[in-house]
């Protein structure tokens, strides 16, 4: 049997109103995947994760999806279009999905840490003398790991231990306050191999910012620190005051303002050592440690923040 044949005008009109129908479900089609429904959709796909549209200063419209029952949006959808979605599907999981894993105020520190570093400095900074290689002007990239690398997962905070209300961090304070205030807080204190990786990430820094030592970057290498009598000068400063002084993870301050006490690694009672050193001109490198005083030695100079472990 001979097929059916339609008049050429209306062969034409069918593959207009087709074209048509496939532009359409193309449109409805974009605008679904990018969570703009017709109300008729919305009333019978109620499960389906709507868009929330958040502008930003860095990254302009970015999408943030909402499980079902979180509230609608809080500003329009903008209309659909494959350019937008496309940097919707491509758009990187947001940093704070990985920073609910710590309590509030904690910082997520999870990759391979290097137990043995070696760093090769370039340049010293003080002449001839007693302390002619506390400080180094710039080590060699990169920096060498001469063991195997242990894979770490753990919590620290970002800041000092500073006590509520207050607005400088605490000071005056020993292994042994470090270790009763943490507990007391559901956090514990920090080992030295968490504060290490912590301060230098993977890349192992010899200072939080860098491979180059930068006098302004952090609250350290003051020269005026003893007073007339003879005692150290307080020079503490708050949190968010040097904020160029973050490690590759974020965790602020480890280096300079307060010398953190933390536990040394290896087994048998809890042993201090003071790391990041403070306000003077110092070493205040990721790896320097101070472990010439036990578990109750404090003083103007000394603080802490506490560690957790990261589910």
């Amino acid at each position: 049997m001979r097929a059916y044949e339609f008049p050429p005008v209306r062969g034409t009109i069918l593959v207009s109103i087709l074209r048509v129908r496939a532009l359409l479900l193309a449109a409805f089609s974009l605008l679904c995947a990018a969570g703009v429904y017709p109300m008729w959709v919305a009333r019978t796909h109620t499960t389906l994760p709507t868009a929330e549209w958040q502008s930003t200063p860095d990254r302009g419209a970015m999408t943030m999806f909402q499980q079902p029952g979180a509230g609608p949006p809080t500003t329009p959808s903008p209309a659909a279009n494959p350019e937008t979605l496309a940097r919707t599907l491509e758009a990187p999981r947001p940093v704070a999905a990985e920073a609910s894993a710590c309590p509030e105020n904690m910082v997520l520190v999870e990759g391979e840490y290097c137990p043995d570093v070696e760093h090769r400095c370039k340049r010293w900074m003080d002449p001839e003398g007693p302390y002619h290689y506390f400080r180094c002007a710039e080590y060699e990239q990169p920096a060498r790991c001469k063991s195997a690398r242990v894979t770490m997962r753990f919590c620290i905070d970002r800041d000092e231990y500073t006590p509520a209300g207050e607005s400088l961090p605490a000071n005056h304070k020993s292994l042994t306050d470090a270790s009763r205030t943490c507990k007391s807080l559901g956090k514990r204190v920090c080992r030295e191999s968490e504060w290490n990786f912590a301060c230098e990430g993977e890349e192992m820094r010899p200072y939080p910012y860098g491979f180059s030592r930068d006098s302004s970057a952090c609250n350290a290498d003051h020269t005026d620190i003893v007073s007339s009598a003879g005692t150290l000068i307080d020079r503490r400063a708050p949190s968010d005051a040097y904020p160029r002084c973050e490690s590759p993870f974020g965790v602020r301050n480890l280096s300079g303002n307060l010398e953190e006490m933390v536990a040394r690694d290896g087994p048998g009672p809890m042993r201090a050592a003071m790391k990041g050193a403070y306000w003077q001109p110092s070493r205040n490198h990721c790896r320097a440690a101070q472990t010439a005083h036990d578990e109750y030695y404090n003083g103007t100079e000394t603080g802490f923040r506490c560690c957790a472990d990261a589910p």
